[in-house]
């Protein structure tokens, strides 16, 4: 079966290169709020690929800066942008908006695999072709399907140039041809994702990892958002930022893509021991969204304890527990394995032993203790969670809770059940 894949690299600009890439970035960053002021400003009946793919190819002419940008990355440009609209209309995302110049990421896209010419030069370096940039060099970390290794079922089918707060990286689009997998034969496993523990498997183990920064890179980071505060603070409303202040925020976010890649390193290599042992992992069908929401309020109705709950939407954010469950279902699924959600209702106060909800049984955030006659079931309340999501995904657990009055649920067994 054909697998798509991305894989990104870092890349190594020369100091014109760099400038270059910028002015591209800059271009397809205007040319996305140029197609966005036209597509919304013309009548629905008049909207189409053909007239903007016009209204694009007339910009370029009349616009040399917006000429900058090669013809087929303007294009991909469009295609994109009418992709986000229909990722609106299905209800998988919100209408695409105005890119700002500072919060949004510079991406270009090479939308043809051949024009890449990508050459491996060692065992560390590669080579690649951007149009209008010239050959960049990049870290040579996997192997990529060209030369004779390319054909039309392995190839590099294109790439994208994105910059990020350490430099520029390219993303190359990689196709191969992959035998179909064969049923996984292992345990299954519930997960359940936390704050304290990161991860707690159902068979008693978790997966935890210490700060994505130092202690000294905490304080540093610390120290710069006070130093941004205090120059926002000076600065007038309407006044341009100033070049120091533009470089804390620079270091501000090679710190904080540091925190990231360490991060998503942790969870690349979590999720795949995760999903080499178990067949099928069950995880909690959560709104994370909604659970990082902010306590504000309104002035009407201010919200109570503000700050505390500023403090768990970070600690959640960083977490990035929907991160964790993609990796997990395209790993599981890679390796015949499956992941399956379960409702979140409840499934940290049902004892995975007895299949009770007691009230009064989660004596504290971290323990676990059944109130139900004969039952006495104590474990970590992580632990004990990620036993009812294991059974759940087994049975097909609705999940639902204890009804208005607080009486405890009907008894509903697990299939599997852990020793107690």
């Amino acid at each position: 079966m054909k697998q798509q894949r991305g894989h990104k690299a870092r890349l190594y600009l020369t100091p014109v290169q760099e400038l270059a890439a910028d002015g591209q970035g800059h271009a397809a960053r205007t040319m996305w709020n140029l197609i966005h002021s036209w597509w919304t400003m013309l009548p629905k009946d008049k909207r189409n690929l053909g007239a903007a793919d016009e209204a694009i190819r007339q910009g370029r002419k009349e616009l040399p800066w917006l000429a900058a940008l090669p013809a087929q990355a303007s294009q991909a440009v469009l295609k994109t942008y009418f992709r986000a609209w229909v990722n609106c209309w299905e209800r998988r995302a919100d209408a695409p908006n105005f890119k700002d110049r500072f919060r949004s990421r510079m991406a270009i896209d090479i939308p043809q695999g051949r024009d890449l010419q990508i050459v491996r030069l060692n065992r560390r370096w590669g080579r690649m072709w951007a149009p209008k940039i010239g050959h960049l060099y990049f870290r040579w970390t996997r192997d990529l399907p060209v030369g004779k290794r390319a054909n039309k079922l392995n190839k590099v089918t294109g790439a994208r140039l994105v910059k990020e707060a350490d430099g520029w990286h390219v993303v190359f689009r990689v196709q191969h041809e992959v035998p179909e997998p064969a049923e996984h034969t292992g345990p299954s496993v519930g997960v359940d994702r936390g704050i304290t523990k990161p991860l707690a498997l159902s068979d008693g183990t978790f997966r935890e990892h210490g700060p994505w920064l130092t202690e000294g890179e905490t304080k540093r980071l610390r120290r710069l958002e006070k130093k941004s505060a205090r120059k926002r603070k000076n600065r007038k409303k309407g006044e341009k930022i100033s070049r120091h202040l533009a470089r804390t925020y620079d270091q501000i976010a090679r710190l904080r893509a540091t925190a990231k890649r360490r991060a998503v390193d942790w969870q690349h290599k979590t999720t795949t021991s995760i999903a080499d042992t178990f067949s099928r992992i069950g995880v909690e069908d959560l709104a994370v969204l909604n659970m990082v929401k902010s306590a504000r309020g309104t002035v009407e109705t201010p919200g109570k304890n503000v700050r505390q709950k500023a403090g768990l939407n970070r600690a959640i954010a960083g977490e990035a527990w929907g991160r964790t469950v993609t990796m997990l279902e395209y790993k599981a699924a890679q390796r015949g394995g499956i992941v399956v959600k379960v409702p979140a209702p409840n499934t940290s106060r049902r004892c995975s032993a007895c299949g009770f909800i007691t009230p009064g049984s989660r004596e504290t955030q971290a323990r676990f203790v059944c109130k139900a006659d004969g039952c006495g079931y104590e474990e970590n309340a992580d632990t004990n969670a990620s036993r009812n999501i294991d059974h759940a995904a087994g049975s097909a657990v609705s999940g639902r809770g204890a009804g208005a009055d607080g009486q405890a649920e009907k008894r509903q067994p697990p299939t599997q059940p852990h020793a107690a």
